[in-house]
């Protein structure tokens, strides 16, 4: 999908400009980013010298049309919606425009240190995040009540199927509980990654050798499997994000384990028939706590190919900066701010106020550490992903196998065999393995 505003010409010819300065921004199609594209008209009236180019994609398709562009140096975008993955990969090859020379009021400082960290190289930012989330548990508190269940302060994964089991109403169209499905090393691996680690798993030992193979991957995935087939919605091997988030704000899940950036729009009553009956709580643990919960942000980025750097970075520091999330806050409710950047966005009354869940999504951010993310040690940072540039396929490959499983085209235990085989092949081929 394809959004063009052009600024008329009357305009351009009063504010003294000729010809304005395309700049094309390839993103996500998710309920954030759709504000930011409703809200390009405020920077076009800004900045009249700049016209902004929308290409809009599904998040597996937007990573593979952005990796194979700017691996190629194909120079199609101007801006690019990228990860806490690419960023340092990308940066360290060169491929990213460094940001050491963001104007004064941009207010580098007030970025939450794990955020920036993480889209930086070497020290220097090569990113600006949009937004930034951990991983958290949302559940409908009418269900349990019903049901007499209580939430534990730090729920196992062992309680989350006994209370699926309990509020399981398929007759009524309501799963027990919802989680991703889709294939995609940022879809259904992202939160698999994070069962993995909290049964004790981890992708690779110290050596490099994959791990998926191993019994606690095999209890992991088992699990979830089971958890699945028995108490989540029909189809599920299809539901990522998005379609998990349109569910349960729909009242179709009992249960789902997911970005804390969905909770801005489940608490909004405008955009969630669930408001009023939410809860949330921890991301689950199983034999440790490790590695339980995510860290992840959304953020633009500048490639080298661009033609039109500096009005890339004016576009990115206005998108990402605080005028943007007080634009956000008036015009859209502070529930549906860009959350977990800025550490004013936490300090601001009206954020406090209408967003029951700030200080916990920002506490969760804070102690997600990529550094220390699994009971045994490992040669890779990364809590939901692998710090290494052949994650990117290594991940979606392994998806595809443990959603054949999902579906029941395969066993569980057939699925990792085929996923050890094919990893240790990508990991000696890339010279990790001997």
């Amino acid at each position: 999908m394809k959004l063009t505003r052009a600024i008329p010409l009357a305009s351009l010819a009063a504010a003294g400009v000729v010809n304005a300065e395309t700049i094309t921004v390839a993103t996500v199609n998710n309920n954030d980013m759709v504000i930011m594209q409703s809200l390009t008209e405020a920077f076009e009236s800004a900045h009249a010298d700049i016209e902004i180019d929308w290409v809009v994609l599904e998040e597996n398709v937007l990573r593979q049309r952005l990796t194979t562009d700017i691996a190629t140096d194909g120079g199609q975008f101007d801006v690019l919606t990228i990860g806490t993955y690419e960023a340092p990969i990308w940066a360290e090859r060169g491929w990213l425009v460094p940001l050491d020379d963001l104007p004064d009021d941009y207010d580098v400082d007030d970025l939450l240190k794990p955020v920036r960290d993480g889209l930086s190289h070497d020290g220097t930012l090569y990113a600006l995040p949009f937004y930034a989330e951990s991983s958290m548990m949302f559940y409908r508190t009418d269900l349990f009540e019903e049901a007499g269940i209580e939430m534990s302060d730090q729920p196992t994964w062992q309680e989350v199927r006994e209370w699926a089991g309990a509020i399981h109403d398929p007759e009524n169209g309501v799963a027990g509980i919802c989680l991703r499905g889709k294939p995609g090393w940022g879809e259904n691996m992202a939160f698999l990654s994070t069962l993995v680690n909290t049964f004790g798993g981890r992708w690779f030992d110290e050596g490099w050798n994959p791990q998926l193979d191993s019994p606690a991957w095999q209890e992991a995935i088992q699990f979830y499997v089971d958890l699945m087939n028995d108490y989540g919605p029909s189809g599920a091997s299809s539901n990522g994000f998005n379609e998990n988030l349109a569910m349960f704000s729909r009242g179709k899940c009992g249960m789902w384990v997911d970005a804390t950036s969905a909770a801005g729009k489940l608490f909004n009553p405008d955009e969630s028939e669930v408001a009023g009956e939410l809860g949330f709580a921890p991301a689950p643990v199983a034999e440790t706590p490790k590695g339980a919960h995510w860290l992840w942000s959304w953020a633009l980025a500048i490639p080298s190919s661009s033609d039109s750097p500096e009005a890339a970075q004016t576009f990115i520091a206005w998108a990402t900066g605080q005028d943007y999330i007080e634009l956000v806050g008036e015009r859209e409710g502070w529930t549906s701010v860009p959350p977990g950047t800025r550490k004013s966005t936490y300090e601001n009354e009206n954020y406090q106020r209408e967003a029951p869940f700030a200080g916990f999504v920002h506490e969760a951010i804070n102690s997600a550490d990529p550094t220390d993310s699994t009971l045994e040690p490992t040669p890779y940072q990364g809590v939901q992903f692998v710090g290494i540039p052949e994650f990117q396929s290594i991940g979606t490959q392994v998806g595809q196998t443990i959603a054949a499983a999902l579906t029941g085209e395969t066993s569980v235990e057939q699925a990792l065999a085929s996923a050890q085989r094919a990893t240790e092949r990508t990991m000696q081929r890339a010279g990790y393995l001997d």
